[in-house]
Formats: C-alpha cells, structure tokens, sequence
C-alpha cells in the first residue's frame, strides 16, 4: 500500500529541516561578530574531520554492515555515482556553451555539475529519514544501521571520483592562464603568480602529501647524470621522455586518491568481507569489539562538525563576486532539475532489468545520489589553485540555499517511487 502522500513530505522536511538548523548555527556563529567559528578554526575543524571523524565513520559503518553477501547485493552504487558525474559532465558543457563561461572558471563549472555531496548530506538526511514515525524505510533500527552503511559507502566512492576527476579537471582549467607565464622562457626566481599559489599547496591539508620540496625546473637536472661531462649528457629525446615520465607520476599522486576516508572504507571493507577478522572486531562478545566502538564514537562528530563547518563557509558567499547569474542559474537548473530526471529512469532502468535489489532505502539512496548539491570540497580545491574562489562561495551559497526546497521535493518524490 502506497503511503500518503502527507506522510512522505513530512518525513522527507524534516532530515531537510535539521540540516538547515545546524548549518544557520554554523552560520552564525561565523559572522565576524560572533567570531567562534572564524576561518581559522573552520581550517582545523576540516582538519580534524578530514582525517578523523570521516575515516572513523566511514570504516565502523562498513565494518559493521558489509559482508560478503551484502557486498555482492551493493555493486550497482559504484557504477551509478560513475554516471552521475559522466551526466553531469555532459550538462556542465552544454552549461559552459550556452553562458559562455570564462576559461578559468569552465573546471569550476564542470566540478558543480559533475561532483554532487555524495557522503556528508547523506549522513545527516538518512538518520533522519530512518528515525520519522512516517518513514517507508521500515524498522528505525534496521533503517539506520543499512543506511549509515550505504551513505558511508558513498562517501568513499564520492571522494575517489572527486580527488580523481574533479581535482584534474580544475587544475587543467586554472593552469590554462598561467600558460602564458610560462611561455616567457627560463625564469631565475618565483614569480607573484607561483609564490602566490605555492604556499597554498603544501598548506592544504587535504592534499599535504604533495611533494612541495622539488622546483620545476629540478625535472631536467634529475633526469641527468650527475658528475659527468657534457658530452656524456643523455639523448635529448631520453630527457625529455623522462621529464615526462616523472611529471606524470608526481600528478598523478597515489597519495592523494588514498585520502583518509578512503583508507577507513579499505580497513571497513576488509574488515566486513574477511570472517576471522570481523569475528575479533565486530559484535559485543568478539575480543577486540572496544575497537570497533571507539572507531563509531569517534565517528559521531562527523555530522555535527560538517554541518557547522558548511554554514561557516556559505558565510563567504554573502560578500559577493563576479559570478555571473546565468552560470549559477545553469548549475542550479543541472544539479536540481535535469540530473534528478536522469536519475529516476536511470534507476527505474536498472530496477527493471533486475540490476537494483528490493531494499527501498537502498534504491533511495542511489535516487538521492542525482539530486545532491555540489560537493564542498570543490571549494577546498579552487582554494588550492586561487582560481574562482569568490565565485565558488557564491555558487555554493546559491545551491546550499535552493537545496532545502528541491531535496524535500525530490525526496517525496523519490519516497513515492520506492514506497
């Protein structure tokens, strides 16, 4: 039996509502007036949430749900978050071909439409959901203990997408107007440009396995040997392949696509999939359980302290930018409209083809994944570079702001579908 349509949309505003309580607060308690959540201490809550609370979520979540079994039953989600950002990249240029967009913003605009908040959203949204009297999700406890597993679960596969895609996309993008600088011919010290973007680089800690020691220009002495004379100087074309060879391995980073909450779904994977080892962790009476409890403990200020931190930063976006209004309307109309339209027949597709099992939530979830705002920490990546910071806070004040309307709406709607 269908239920009332009522029931849903209050069971759907009300996780919708709680997010924007506690992001006003973080809000408020931001303003220069107040002080308490100033930029530094939003810089070291992110710090502790980065490699604390989020990997300690992720992996008791994981750790405590997955199993062999459920894993096979969970192979759909990595395909479908894969979707969301080739959709998403595909509306982003039609986006930045209709308005025309700057070509130092175009990676930004790509990232918005392609990279929605896949983990931290869901961590507040599907407690909440699973805990209203009027939910379709069945058992509160069941509800929730499924849920956390598939929000973690996304988090995870989010922030590999993000840190892998996103990341690259953005830097192509803000590299392209420094090219000119780079034209010039050899330089003998930094430039404004580059002493301005260095520092930012080895300060970001969630990229603070970057190696800032070694200067560009390195790359061609280290592919010489050293102590000989100069006509035992190796082949020009062996050189430069090696110069290449060298600038691709340090882009590419290994380090950096192993972030934090990517090593604790590894551990929860691990963890949940291998018996001998989920005997010894996992359950009151296994040995080591005080472990696994203190992994979810700490875990539990993940919500709360990314909630405050995402109203302090929608802080930035009050003071105003260059923005232009069609680029916003753009990405709103991508990320709240178009992308949650794909999602239902991509989704219903699957269902009828026998790709999804029955679990409701599960299928909510997957729904959900198309109707998320932009990631937050695409702000934390145009930081990095210095290219479209104030137009980031605008967006992302904009898209946060229209989020508590199209998720209640798209929420009902996804409750309905999976009811």
């Amino acid at each position: 039996m269908k239920v009332k349509l009522a029931n849903l949309f209050f069971a759907a505003s009300m996780p919708v509502l709680k997010v924007i309580i506690v992001t006003l607060v973080g809000s408020f308690i931001a303003l220069n007036r107040i002080n308490i959540l100033n930029e530094d201490a939003r810089h070291h809550f992110n710090k502790v949430v980065f490699y604390v609370f989020n990997p300690a979520l992720i992996y008791a979540n994981l750790a405590k749900t997955l199993t062999m079994k459920s894993l096979v039953t969970l192979w759909f989600m990595p395909l479908n978050i894969f979707i969301t950002f080739i959709i998403g990249s595909i509306l982003g240029c039609l986006v930045i071909y209709i308005t025309k967009t700057p070509s130092h913003l175009r990676g930004l605009v790509l990232g918005c439409c392609s990279a929605g908040n896949l983990g931290n959203i869901l961590l507040i949204i599907i407690p909440a959901v699973c805990k209203e009297k009027r939910s379709p999700f069945g058992d509160p406890d069941v509800c929730h203990k499924n849920g956390m597993a598939y929000a973690s679960l996304s988090l995870a596969l989010g922030a590999i997408y993000l840190w892998s895609y996103v990341y690259n996309i953005m830097r192509i993008s803000s590299s392209k107007k420094n090219k000119e600088v780079e034209l010039r011919g050899p330089i003998t010290g930094p430039t404004e440009e580059t002493s301005n973007i260095s520092p930012k680089i080895c300060d970001e800690a969630q990229l603070s396995s970057i190696d800032c020691s070694m200067p560009e220009e390195n790359v061609y002495q280290d592919a010489l040997p050293h102590g000989k004379s100069d006509k035992n100087i190796e082949d020009p074309a062996s050189v430069k392949f090696k110069q290449q060879l060298k600038t691709i391995a340090r882009k590419i980073n290994l380090k950096r696509l192993l972030a934090p909450s990517t090593i604790g779904a590894i551990i929860g994977f691990i963890i949940g999939v291998v018996g001998p080892f989920r005997r010894i962790l996992i359950g009151d009476d296994a040995p080591l359980h005080v472990l696994q409890d203190s992994a979810a403990f700490l875990g539990e200020g993940a919500i709360p302290t990314v909630s405050l931190i995402m109203g302090g930063n929608l802080i930035k976006g009050w003071k105003g930018s260059s923005a232009h209004t069609r680029i916003i309307v753009g990405i709103v109309v991508v990320r709240y409209i178009i992308s949650p339209l794909f999602g239902v027949l991509i989704v219903k597709g699957a269902i009828h083809f026998g790709l999804i099992h029955s679990d409701p939530l599960y299928r909510f979830v997957l729904l959900l994944q198309f109707a998320v705002p932009p990631a937050m920490n695409i702000s934390t990546i145009s930081q990095l570079f210095g290219a479209g910071q104030n137009e980031c806070s605008v967006i992302m004040l904009w898209a946060y702001a229209l989020a508590s309307v199209s998720l209640t709406l798209w929420s009902v709607v996804f409750m309905w579908l999976v009811s």
